[in-house]
């Protein structure tokens, strides 16, 4: 059997079929940081690896209708460039920064005046980026909302990183591969499972993938 560190993950985390409950968990996340910052949107943008894309997962204000599912380069923009140096920016103009790429911003229909935006990281990997649009212009930037906008990110990473193992034990049952889809099949009965049943269920799981792992 071939072993699969990231179906371990997903099956250890129990997230099999949860695939639903963690976007929602994004939406919700975007949703408050738009409405604690005051802004006209926010959004989530993911990091697709194997097309080196980003890929809008939750957006609410503005673009809301038409951004989810939208593609573009992970090198371009200030999104690009916030991922590739894991850095969160603060922009009031983007029209004065060179990083900001016009062209991508008038495909999404919004171009925003001003921005926030903070790499979502977890482990070692850079997953994505959430940004912030266009706070209210007698608001000024302090040091607080980088640190609220950094707790906002950190939630968010968890939420992506949970999301991303479900899609992987997802994908997993869909081809069918043999034993492994066995396992992602147990991992999906027991994140149904009621609290106390599925806390039994975990700990089996666990046990069974450091089986695996040895």
């Amino acid at each position: 059997m071939t072993e699969r560190p990231d179906l371990r993950a997903a099956v250890a985390a129990g997230v099999v079929g949860s695939e639903e409950s963690f976007r929602a968990l994004l939406a919700a996340i975007v949703e408050v940081a738009r409405s604690i910052f005051g802004a006209k949107a926010s959004s989530i943008l993911l990091l697709d690896e194997e097309t080196e894309e980003l890929v809008f997962e939750a957006v609410v204000g503005e673009g809301e209708d038409t951004l989810l599912g939208t593609r573009f380069p992970a090198g371009k923009g200030i999104s690009g460039w916030v991922l590739a140096t894991r850095t969160p920016l603060v922009i009031e103009d983007v029209q004065q920064d060179p990083r900001f790429a016009k062209d991508v911003a008038e495909d999404t229909g919004y171009v925003p005046k001003g921005l926030m935006a903070a790499p979502l990281l977890h482990e070692e990997r850079a997953l994505g980026v959430l940004s912030v649009l266009d706070r209210p212009e007698q608001s000024l930037f302090s040091l607080q909302e980088m640190e609220l906008l950094g707790l906002f990110a950190n939630q968010a990473s968890i939420a992506v990183d949970l999301l991303l193992k479900a899609r992987t034990a997802n994908s997993v049952l869909e081809q069918g591969e043999g034993d492994l889809e066995i396992v992602a099949r147990l991992a999906a009965v027991v994140d149904g499972l009621e609290d106390s049943k599925r806390a039994a269920g975990l700990r089996l799981l666990r046990e069974l993938t450091d089986t695996l792992r040895a």
